[in-house]
């Protein structure tokens, strides 16, 4: 490995603190300065990642906040209207063999339909229907 030689000029404050750390065993100049110059140089880029990447990812993460919020929504929405089913409607009697094909006819129908709004993009509950 080549090594380039470098003359620097300190002030004297900073020249002496320098002289100090140099006389620990195992330390050098050259060292301290390389190792220095290189956590220097490391956290320059960082800053600079920071800076390129960091309001992008301050957006996706309050994209990301904004729908778990709404997740949570949907879930406790669909949580209440499950229970508000199994509360006003009673369950079928075990001979009622008509009326668990037509509730099978109807959930299969209610399968398909949401199948084909959720592959048509169209979405069930929008803003013009809170306004009606």
């Amino acid at each position: 490995m080549s090594k380039v030689r470098y003359q620097l000029f300190l002030d004297a404050a900073l020249s002496t603190r320098f002289e100090q750390l140099a006389a620990q065993p195992g330390a050098t100049k050259s060292g301290i300065l390389a190792a220095a110059l290189g956590d220097w140089l490391d956290r320059r880029s960082r800053l600079a990642f920071e800076d390129r990447y960091g309001p992008r990812l301050d957006r996706m993460s309050l994209a990301l906040g904004r729908i778990e919020r709404d997740l949570q929504i949907l879930l406790e929405t669909l949580a209440l209207l499950v229970r508000y089913e199994l509360a006003v409607h009673l369950p079928l009697s075990a001979d009622d063999d008509a009326g668990r094909a037509e509730a099978r006819a109807r959930f299969e129908s209610f399968v398909v339909r949401v199948a084909r709004t959720v592959a048509s993009g169209q979405r069930t509950f929008s803003s013009e229907d809170t306004a009606r």
